[in-house]
């Protein structure tokens, strides 16, 4: 587990508790990350966005995980911060958008989402990376919350 729990710590009794949560929290992840039909956002491509956001939040072992899912080739490189998407603008609004929404939420506007119609990201994929940058930072601080409880229990 991301968060570094043990089967015998007095949290994971407690998560078994709320097993719906955990299963819940799985199905999104696999409808997020491995869904039966991907757009214009592959497998490999939604893994290494999430793998970058987990990096920008310092968090290894979720950025570990997420590498994994993109299995090789050039779509590793989208995991890599400063990696900024090179010549393909599509890929660059993608990045610019997911950095600024892992980096500084508050700042989106409706404005980045015209960056990324412009750019020629599909409104369908729009909706896709917002799920995957809701998603993970979901994830992010369920693991994070889970840390800090398991230091006092």
């Amino acid at each position: 587990m991301a968060a570094g729990l043990t089967a015998e710590h007095p949290l994971a009794a407690a998560l078994l508790a709320r097993e719906n949560i955990v299963e819940l929290t799985q199905k999104s992840h696999d409808a997020v990350l491995t869904p039966k039909v991907s757009g214009g956002l592959s497998h490999a491509v939604r893994g290494a966005l999430a793998c970058r956001i987990a990096r920008h939040n310092d968090e290894s072992v979720l950025a570990e995980h997420f590498f994994r899912m993109i299995g090789g080739g050039d779509d590793a490189q989208i995991a890599d911060v400063a990696f900024d998407g090179g010549s393909d603008e599509k890929l660059k609004a993608l990045i610019a958008y997911t950095d600024l929404v892992a980096l500084d939420p508050k700042s989106a506007s409706s404005k980045d989402i015209e960056a990324l119609v412009s750019a020629g990201v599909p409104e369908d994929d729009i909706v896709r990376l917002a799920e995957i940058n809701a998603f993970v930072s979901y994830q992010i601080r369920v693991v994070v919350g889970l840390r800090l409880m398991a230091e006092v229990v």
